[in-house]
């Protein structure tokens, strides 16, 4: 289904959109674009390789709970600010560190040749922490694509992309 890397190596770049600076990563799929969709979206999905949520998206937020960093992630609010299926996702939740200040996550989908590319931004504007949130990302994404190819999620170690990928992310930033 996707073509992912057998090596993990930093995938995400800066990119200035409205005025916000965002690192973005993309990952591409063999798959239907309602496919990468639900992988995205639907909460048995996603338990697969982040976590689940619970509520009402229709309501504008749901509750979110990582389920790969442990059993004791404290839930948090996801605002769903957009959401246009099966092209568009745009949110936000409270930074863990500062909730006066929010993340905002944008995820878009496009499908050509039966091959979807999702082309993942989150805002972030300092360098400390692009050089947690990076790794953790392409850590993450490269889940998603093991998640939707059968691969073995047990090979992807976190070890493996941090701190070796926190320079490539401090650039990116400076």
């Amino acid at each position: 289904m996707s073509t992912g890397t057998t090596a993990p190596h930093p995938t995400g770049r800066r990119e200035e959109r409205d005025g916000e600076t965002f690192l973005v990563f993309e990952r591409t799929f063999r798959a239907p674009i309602d496919d990468v969709w639900a992988a995205v979206t639907e909460s048995d999905r996603l338990a697969r390789w982040i976590g689940v949520w619970a509520g009402d998206p229709a309501a504008g937020s749901v509750a979110f709970r990582m389920t790969a960093e442990g059993d004791d992630v404290p839930e948090e609010t996801i605002w769903v600010d957009e959401c246009v299926p099966p092209r568009r996702l745009v949110m936000r939740s409270a930074q863990p560190d500062d909730p006066a200040r929010l993340w905002a996550w944008q995820v878009d989908l496009a499908e050509a040749d039966g091959v979807t590319t999702l082309t993942f931004a989150q805002g972030v504007t300092d360098t400390v922490l692009a050089e947690s949130v990076g790794p953790g990302w392409d850590y993450y994404l490269d889940r998603l694509v093991a998640a939707e190819t059968g691969a073995d999620l047990t090979a992807i170690d976190f070890d493996d992309y941090y701190p070796a990928f926190q320079a490539h992310y401090r650039a990116a930033l400076a």
